[in-house]
């Protein structure tokens, strides 16, 4: 039975880059239908074995082909998968290259921190080559674990003024990236409509790029919260955020607090008028005060909850329990503290959009599994 190459070329596009090969040697018509545009339209090269590493040279053309370039590396302890991966850049950021999004991720037992640089490397000679009509529109790193640079991210917006998203929350030890680079990178891309960064790196001054007359419309900010804000933080006030939500109406702010930041840094950072959906609060404290401040002012934006603290309490339940009663609009909650039945219960009254949630009335074993409403 023989499929049309339309039919072949779709079922091809789901197969990682060594199977893509394996399917290429089959027959002829095989071989043919592996240079179609929509078998490379989305493509992820995981950088995990010797046997994946076989099918690049091979398809090193076609690899200029790709819109959607994901490339994961795995066990980055061997250097073997790191030039394979700067070498699947080099391939697919080539001459009349037509990459428009790029995603980098870094799994596995060791981690990229310290040996990460040769990415870094590969990924700024790339963005550096003249001879590349390199023009994204979407990049996400906040899956490498090591620190980013402020050369780097420039060249990004430089390279690229037509950048619809850039995510460079990628929660490493540092942040290097600076508000001035911040703001440049605001000004060089006017259709940036979502953008993770550290809060560090932001400032009322940054953000007011967002402000401007004509600046297309914004409807995603990401921020982490770490320990650098402690010596680095440029606090947004209340008002500004209320001028912000004015302009971009459409506007959701996703939060994480991480549990370095200082305590007293949280209700400075989570204003009343921040429009935030998601908030991630892995401090390993109280959070009493926090829960009823998110109670009091997020009821009608908050669609995702996740709450790390320090020890079980009745406090803590009669919080959470708020949370339930007021912000009607989430969509998952997950306490990593044992809670009270009749947490659990108001959840599941109170919140009819829930379908996911990790709430556990006895401890377990790491990791806690969650409950999936059907």
């Amino acid at each position: 039975m023989e499929f049309p190459e339309e039919v072949l070329a779709h079922i091809f596009s789901y197969l990682p880059l060594w199977d893509r090969y394996s399917a290429s040697l089959v027959c002829k018509a095989w071989s043919q239908t592996m240079t179609h545009p929509f078998v490379w339209y989305y493509t992820e090269v995981r950088c995990e074995s010797g046997a994946e590493a076989h099918g690049l040279p091979q398809f090193c053309q076609l690899l200029r082909l790709v819109r959607h370039l994901k490339i994961s590396i795995r066990h980055t302890k061997e250097e073997a998968g790191r030039s394979m991966a700067v070498q699947a850049l080099s391939y697919t950021m080539a001459r009349e290259s037509r990459l428009r999004a790029l995603c980098v991720s870094c799994t596995g037992e060791f981690p990229l921190f310290y040996s990460g640089e040769d990415i870094l490397q590969g990924i700024r000679s790339v963005l550096l080559n003249e001879d590349s009509g390199l023009s994204l529109r979407e990049v996400d790193l906040r899956e490498m674990p090591f620190t980013l640079g402020d050369s780097l991210v420039l060249n990004v917006a430089r390279r690229s003024p037509g950048l619809r998203s850039l995510f460079i929350n990628n929660k490493a030890l540092v942040c290097n990236v600076t508000t001035e680079t911040m703001r440049e990178v605001l000004g060089l891309c006017p259709q940036l409509r979502a953008l993770g960064a550290f809060y560090a790196s932001l400032s009322e001054e940054v953000l007011g790029e967002l402000l401007r007359p004509g600046r297309a419309p914004f409807s995603l900010l990401e921020l982490y919260c770490e320990r650098s804000d402690k010596r680095y933080v440029h606090e947004v006030s209340d008002r500004f955020w209320e001028a912000l939500r004015r302009r971009h109406p459409s506007l959701a702010v996703n939060v994480v607090l991480n549990h370095t930041l200082p305590a007293e840094m949280f209700l400075k950072i989570l204003q009343p008028s921040l429009p935030v959906r998601d908030l991630e609060l892995i401090t390993f404290t109280y959070l009493v005060t926090e829960l009823g401040f998110v109670a009091g002012n997020y009821a009608d934006t908050l669609e995702r909850l996740v709450v790390q603290a320090t020890a079980p309490s009745a406090e803590l339940d009669s919080a959470l329990v708020g949370v339930a009663e007021r912000c009607g609009r989430l969509r998952e909650v997950h306490c990593y503290c044992v809670v009270s039945q009749r947490v659990v219960d108001a959840f599941l009254e109170r919140c009819p959009h829930l379908w996911r949630y990790t709430l556990k009335t006895t401890k377990e074993r790491h990791p806690w599994t969650c409950t999936v409403l059907k």
